[in-house]
């Protein structure tokens, strides 16, 4: 028998087996036994979270979709519903209108969902209010109007509304068309209104009707008349011609068709110069791009063709031969020494600095005399003060040099005796129409300009003033006089600072008071001094949103009269004015800055102070534009648009391939 000593000596000789528990393994070497690392266990404990909290995610995803989705049907399942369109009451005058007004037209003073259901009969006896326009101005008075204040009618050509500042992105594709517009029938849905597409051509004051000419099915046009209480024109402006022949053959930035046919031309101009039979004389003249004017818009455009010929062609080479890169002019020609005028030196110098750099053609102090389809003649003039005539090649040229009335504006002031105002219909500081019934008729945005002259009511406010009626001004009844220009005009103000210093300067013959005619030279010099609002969107956004306010002001403090009936006799306007004098102040104009875009890389001009630069800014100005989107789905659209504008499609795919193989 052995031993229990020999018996574990010959047990010893046997490697023992490795334990079956993970957690407790033991690393074996040759001849050698090492115990575990502290950090292993750490590791293994580590790696199952990461694996269980995987799992968790991936199941949570699986379930949330699921969830999601369930609960898109379940909504769907629930919400749909054949809703019946049969027996819809339709008053029979809106199928058959009657005749009247002083060209015997059609007068919809009833239309066809006027008596659908319970709202829309209560709001059919409400004050009709007629929009003339589908821009800014138009979308500002709807957006702070209140449901059940008017019976609300937009006219409008478009059926949509355009936010015009990023034109320049969408005619270089750098947005999509449809991240600037929101149709305006989805506007008015808050407010229950209605909406005719059609332009207004001629106003009928003295029986409150206005003229409209609409497509008819048949493809003719058909005129009608549109009843209103009150009626606001927001047309906006027309470009101005300055005289110069041949603009025929020029493009305009003014709506989503003239973005659209810019775009257009454009790839037919570089589709046209890759071709292998077009000579070099014929690609730089179709490579040649003209913009005449030197204001946000213009510059705007030039930076939007650079940035495409910089990022679509330099960077992306199988879409356009480079050549075309090579061979690509862009010009602005502007009349003024700077381009950017309107902004601070500051601003202009660095633009035209970037523009430098960028190899863009700067041609100022210059007059475009003529376009022909193949060529833009300009004028300047030399050391010698001699005018000098120019030709540049092209195939596209712009034209963004100001603003003209466009044609109903012309019918309406042409209708009005006091109308001398040459671009834009001149309105009170109310925003009413000067020389219409009070309070029947407003104008907004470009189409409109707020009186700025003070001797057309000079005797108002002498006699206003002078208390005494000596025919004389005191210093104390100069004061009582100045508040009443506020009161008027606002925008004296800023020229009506320094009273005292004012009065003593024009008392030429120092007796403590202005005499009539000493007064005349006062206002006349302050009237003289007080610029026009400039024709932006933001002033027409900010007319829109003060008269929307007033006018649902109007509505609450005035009792519901009779839709659409001629003023009764005697002096209906003296309640009028009493309304809109005590239900709002003055419009007053707030200036939030300027902004433009010249080429990755941005401007603004806050008055006293400015600021520009490169990215940074330029985000500065994305973000500014998103946040004045008329609604969510443009906001996401243009978001969108901006993020898939810097993917880099073929390097995706490069890398892709080499990856996959």
């Amino acid at each position: 028998m052995f031993s229990a000593r020999a018996l574990s000596r010959s047990l010893s000789r046997f490697p023992r087996r490795p334990p079956q528990n993970l957690l407790s393994v033991r690393l074996y070497t040759t001849g050698t036994q090492s115990s575990p690392q502290p950090g292993q266990n750490s590791y293994i404990q580590t790696s199952k979270t990461i694996a269980k909290v995987t799992g968790l995610l991936c199941l949570s995803s699986v379930v949330g979709i699921f969830v999601v989705g369930a609960s898109i049907l379940a909504h769907d399942a629930f919400t749909y519903n054949e809703k019946h369109v049969d027996r819809v009451p339709v008053n029979p005058l809106a199928l058959h209108p009657e005749r009247g007004g002083p060209k015997n037209l059609p007068v919809a003073r009833v239309l066809v969902d006027d008596e659908e259901d319970e709202e829309a009969k209560l709001l059919a006896g409400k004050p009709r209010l007629v929009i003339i326009g589908g821009g800014w101005g138009a979308m500002g008075v709807l957006e702070s109007l209140h449901p059940g204040d008017y019976h609300v009618t937009v006219v409008s050509t478009d059926t949509y509304t355009t936010f015009t500042p990023l034109l320049p992105s969408a005619a270089v594709g750098t947005v999509s068309v449809r991240s600037l517009i929101e149709p305006i029938r989805k506007v008015l849905a808050r407010l229950r209104g209605h909406f005719v597409q059609g332009k207004a051509v001629d106003l009928v004051m003295s029986e409150r009707l206005v003229e409209i000419s609409a497509v008819s099915p048949d493809g003719s046009e058909s005129n009608f008349y549109i009843p209103y209480d009150k009626i606001v024109i927001a047309v906006g402006s027309s470009s101005s011609t300055h005289g110069v022949p041949g603009l025929e053959n020029c493009f305009q930035l003014k709506t989503i068709g003239d973005a659209q046919a810019i775009r257009r031309r454009i790839m037919d101009n570089f589709e046209r110069a890759s071709l292998p039979t077009t000579s070099p004389e014929e690609r730089k003249r179709l490579l040649s791009f003209v913009v005449c004017g030197g204001g946000p818009t213009g510059v705007e455009t030039a930076a939007e063709i650079y940035d495409f010929c910089q990022e679509d062609i330099m960077n992306y080479a199988c879409i356009f031969p480079k050549i075309c890169r090579k061979e690509v002019s862009i010009h602005v020609i502007q009349s003024r020494e700077h381009i950017l005028n309107t902004y601070s030196e500051a601003i202009s110098k660095f633009a035209e600095d970037k523009f430098r750099r960028d190899q863009v053609d700067l041609i100022t102090s210059a007059r475009v005399a003529g376009v022909t389809p193949e060529h833009v003649l300009y004028t300047t003039r030399n050391a010698e003060g001699e005018t000098e005539q120019h030709s540049i090649p092209t195939n596209f040229v712009l034209w963004s040099t100001g603003i003209a009335m466009n044609p109903f504006t012309q019918r309406v002031s042409s209708l009005l005796p006091n109308q001398v105002h040459k671009k834009a219909i001149e309105v009170d500081s109310h925003l009413r129409v000067n020389g219409a019934p009070i309070g029947e008729v407003y104008a907004i945005g470009d189409c409109a300009t707020i009186e700025t002259s003070l001797m057309s009511h000079f005797m108002e406010l002498v006699d206003d003033a002078d208390a005494d009626k000596n025919g004389k001004i005191e210093f104390g009844e100069w004061e009582h006089m100045v508040v009443k220009i506020k009161e008027r005009i606002p925008m004296a103000e800023d020229h009506l600072v320094k009273v005292k210093e004012l009065f003593q300067l024009y008392d030429s013959d120092a007796d403590d008071s202005l005499s009539l005619n000493e007064l005349f030279k006062l206002l006349e010099e302050i009237g003289n001094r007080i610029t026009s609002l400039p024709a932006t969107a933001q002033v027409a956004s900010q007319q829109g949103k003060y008269l929307g306010k007033k006018l649902h002001k109007l509505s609450r403090a005035n009792p519901p009269v009779a839709s659409s009936t001629p003023p009764a006799s005697g002096n209906p306007n003296a309640i009028q004015l009493l309304s809109d004098e005590t239900v709002s102040k003055p419009f007053k104009y707030f200036h939030l800055g300027t902004l433009a875009y010249i080429g990755n890389a941005a401007v603004f001009d806050f008055g006293k102070y400015s600021f520009m630069g490169g990215l940074v800014a330029m985000y500065a100005w994305r973000s500014i534009y998103w946040n004045e989107q008329v609604s969510a789905r443009t906001r996401a659209l243009l978001m969108i648009d901006w993020i898939v504008r810097k993917i880099k499609y073929e390097e995706l795919a490069l890398r892709i391939v080499q990856l996959y193989g």
